[in-house]
């Protein structure tokens, strides 16, 4: 138990380090230095302040223009990180059942249940880490695009719609939560939670708490970053719709009638 939270406090301060927690409110120059400024959020904001340009000095539209892009760039990242889940979610009545068959605590007993876990996922022709990768692949541009908005001296001095991008806008920071919280509820629809209680419980609570942390968080923040969440959020919820349809769930049902067969 110690060496995994030692390990998640590791993995929690690289985070703060690739996210250069200490520059969030320092404006972003071309004069910026360390590998996290030059070659992740100076140049987003360099392409921001270009793609602001070209739509008649809009940065509300820009933020949109941008986020989509980037989102359509991680697109296959996050089919194979959700594609991925959906299968762990297709298997948990077979774990749950190799779970209670070795519910026994001792070493060796917990030796094999892993065993027979692998055995069970290389059948199914499942990576149980294959999620992992396109998360961390994909975080540092999302958090780098989140910087570029916050450090653009243009992007505070401008307006979009009703609001200031540079200032709090209490509308938007709901906006932002609600979106938030059917973002997850279209991604947690269709899952088999009921084979593992806990995991349904900590789901059902990452729902309400998500929303409710964005709208505390969004209301003293510049609007720019709740607009930001806003269009990822409603990509996601599209995404997450044509990747739950059942042309997109084929690739999970050929693997787990390729097991049966076995």
């Amino acid at each position: 138990m110690g060496k995994k939270f030692a390990l998640a406090g590791m993995v929690l301060a690289l985070a703060a380090v690739m996210a250069g927690c200490t520059e969030f409110n320092q404006d972003i120059t071309p004069e910026s230095k360390g590998i996290w400024n030059q070659y992740i959020v100076y140049p987003l904001s360099w392409l921001i302040i270009k793609a602001a340009r070209f739509l008649g000095g809009s940065y509300g539209l820009s933020i949109i223009l941008i986020t989509i892009i980037i989102r359509l760039a991680i697109l296959p990242l996050n089919i194979t990180q959700l594609k991925s889940a959906k299968a762990m979610q297709a298997l948990q009545p077979e774990i749950k059942k190799l779970q209670e068959k070795y519910a026994s605590k001792d070493a060796v007993t917990r030796q094999k249940l892993q065993q027979e876990m692998m055995k069970l996922y290389q059948e199914y022709h499942i990576n149980p880490a294959a999620g992992c990768l396109p998360i961390l692949i994909q975080m540092p541009i999302l958090i780098g695009f989140y910087h570029a908005i916050n450090r653009t001296p243009a992007i505070r001095e401008s307006s979009f719609l009703w609001f200031d991008l540079g200032s709090a806008d209490y509308v938007l920071a709901v906006i932002a939560g609600i979106t938030t919280f059917l973002q997850q509820k279209v991604m947690m629809s269709g899952g088999n939670y009921d084979a593992n209680p806990q995991m349904k419980m900590q789901m059902n609570m990452m729902l309400w708490f998500m929303p409710i942390m964005i709208i505390v968080i969004g209301v003293g923040l510049p609007s720019a970053l709740p607009l930001y969440w806003i269009v990822g959020n409603i990509f996601m919820i599209v995404q997450s719709y044509f990747i739950k349809s059942p042309a997109a769930s084929m690739p999970v049902q050929n693997a787990k009638a390729r097991g049966t067969k076995k």
